[in-house]
């Protein structure tokens, strides 16, 4: 049987939209930074933007897959 969590399941979820959200924000700003320091308007912000989806989405993937492991393991153990 699995061990019992303190937080539900949908929190450890959400987390990884969060990662998503964040990820994007911070290298957007970053890249707007970039963009006001070197004066390459918008490559910087375009750039940081990609980044931040590219490894946002891959954090969402593999929360994803674990979760969908967890949830297998979980229903064999039933």
């Amino acid at each position: 049987m699995a061990p019992e969590s303190k937080f539900p399941a949908w929190l450890g979820q959400s987390s990884a939209g969060i990662e998503l959200a964040g990820a994007t924000a911070g290298l957007a700003l970053a890249g707007y930074w970039v963009d006001g320091k070197f004066g390459t308007k918008p490559w910087g912000f375009l750039v940081g933007v990609c980044i931040g989806l590219v490894g946002g989405l891959y954090n969402l993937v593999k929360a994803s897959l674990q979760a969908s492991k967890d949830a297998n393991r979980a229903a064999g153990d039933q």
